[in-house]
Parts: C-alpha cells; structure tokens; sequence
C-alpha cells in the first residue's frame, strides 16, 4: 500500500507595494517558528481554489481570487510526505491578521530569502525569484561570431541564465567567448555559469556549472558563497551530493527522449516527481524541453526547464 500524500495549498499574497505575505509556524506545529505561503491541507472532495480560499479566510480573515498556478511541490519529511500547490492570488479584499496566532510579515521579493522556511516553501521562493528557463550553448562550431550573433538572439529573446559549455575548444579560444558571452549577458541582466575549469569561470566573473562527474568529484562547495554554483544530476546521488556541497540549483533528467540520444527513453515525470521529494534545491528539467513544457514541469515540482535546441534557435 503505497504512503499517503497530504495534499497541501497556499497562496502567493502581495500588496499594492508588491511585498509577499509570510506567516510563521506557531509552537504547537511542526517546525515552529519557520516562515511558510500561508495556507493549509486541502479536505477530501475540496477543489484547490476552494481549499485556499477557505484556509485565508479562516487563518487570515481576507476574502480572495485565486488566480493562476505557479509551482507543485512535491516533498518528503521524515515522518510525512505533501504536495504542496501554490497559486497566485489574484485579488483580496480584508485586513489580514494572524486569526490563528500566527506572526505575519509582508516582504520585499527580493528578501524573501532572509526567511528560514520549510523544505517545500524553498522551490516556491525561486519560482518567484529566478528565471523559467535555463539555456545549455551548443558548440560554437568553427564561427565565432556567428555562434555569438545567435547568443545575442537568444538574450533578446529573454533568456536570463545560461550555461556556457564549450567542451574541445583551445584554452585560449575558450576563454575569449567566455568573456564575450559575459559581456553580453552583463547587458541583458542575465546570470551566466561556466560548464569548465572552476577557475576559469572565476577570473570571467563567471558562476559555475558542475558536470555529474565533476560534481561527485567534489567534497565541498568549489566557489565562494554569491558565486551562483550549479549541477547536472541523473539520479538521488547526485542531488544529494549537490546538496552536500550546497549548490544553488540544479538540473535533472534527462525527462523525456532528445535528439541527442534518440530511441533512449527518460525518466518521465513520474520519477522526476519522486526525485523532486528528496531535496530542496531548485531543479529544472531537462532532456527533450521546450517553453512549452513549463506549465507541466511546474506541476511537478520543477523550476522550469534547461535546453539547447529549443532556446537556442526556437525555429
């Protein structure tokens, strides 16, 4: 008989100064004292928009819209497994209190990681914070300057992270486009990470991106704290490895079958899902991904999704 999910909803609240409305754990609950989306279980038979606007109104006392979804997390606790589904909300009328006990605090996005949270709250905060899609470059071939007209086209497409891989390419070739490529994601406000020589992508001003193998390589974190530190991972070992050396996200499949590999089948959702539960970290999917697939990697768990092809020259 397989364990029971508690099936959990919370919202996404914001002010007209766009802060985000925390609620902290009381000492009667699990995890006291750490801050969470306010919300609670969804009964038998409930709907999710009725579970959340019921939950509101009876802990806060404010009457709301739901509006859209923004990530289904997935998690496992040592004594409890949930799924926690976090919409926006779309309007609220009322004035929120704490009907139940509970702080309250309206947040600054940007702050909402100064909060201590439970395990399942963490991939919300990113949801909200960082970017959908994750660019991994195909080889720049033997031009140059075509291959960064192309890198251009995708920043103005709106990608605003992007691993830079460049395996085979001379040192010296390799660090120039290194540097080119951070030019422009400077421009753009975009987040660049090296898939190389840690020290490499150092000297660029550049974070890093850990192959599978370089990662189990690792025994603790390769770059300092604000140096944005990434990893491809297959399987639970490797999540709990990059958690271990505290990277700051990471990407895991491949989920479905690619051009690169075709006729070998991936892990499909289900198990993406069940590898979700085990960690914290952000994760995106990768593995036969497009824009398209976000709604759907949403729904289990994942940030958004990591690709070449299809964020590179979507045509």
């Amino acid at each position: 008989m397989s364990e029971r999910v508690i099936e959990v909803v919370a919202g996404v609240i914001t002010d007209k100064r766009g802060r985000v409305l925390l609620s902290r754990r009381t000492p009667n609950r699990d995890m006291p004292g750490l801050w969470e989306f306010p919300g609670g279980k969804r009964e038998p038979g409930e709907t999710s928009e009725a579970a959340l606007a019921r939950e509101l109104d009876e802990e806060l006392g404010i009457r709301v819209t739901v509006g859209a979804p923004l990530i289904v997390v997935p998690q496992r606790y040592p004594a409890k497994r949930l799924r926690l589904d976090v919409r926006h909300v779309a309007h609220w009328e009322g004035v929120a209190r704490g009907r139940e006990g509970q702080a309250l605090a309206w947040v600054a996005p940007d702050k909402l990681g100064r909060y201590s949270m439970p395990p399942a709250d963490l991939p919300v905060v990113a949801a909200l914070q960082t970017p959908d899609r994750y660019l991994v470059t195909p080889p720049p071939g033997d031009d140059d300057a075509a291959w960064l007209q192309s890198f251009d086209a995708a920043l103005r497409r709106g990608v605003r992270r992007v691993q830079l891989r460049l395996p085979g390419i001379p040192g010296d070739r390799q660090e120039a486009l290194l540097r080119e490529a951070q030019i422009r994601c400077r421009l753009h406000g975009a987040q660049l990470l090296f898939n190389g020589p840690v020290d490499v992508a150092l000297a660029a001003g550049a974070g890093v991106h850990l192959a599978s193998a370089a990662l189990q390589a690792c025994t603790m974190r390769p770059v300092p704290a604000g140096i944005l530190l990434a990893a491809s991972c297959h399987h639970a070992g490797d999540l709990a490895h990059a958690v271990a050396i505290d990277c700051d996200f990471v990407v895991l499949g491949p989920v479905a079958e690619t051009a690169s590999h075709p006729g070998e089948p991936g892990i499909g959702w289900s198990e993406f899902a069940r590898l979700r539960e085990t960690c914290a970290l952000p994760i995106y999917a990768i593995g036969g991904m497009t824009p398209a697939d976000i709604p759907e990697a949403r729904r289990h768990g994942a940030q958004g999704i990591a690709a070449i092809r299809s964020l590179w020259s979507p045509d």
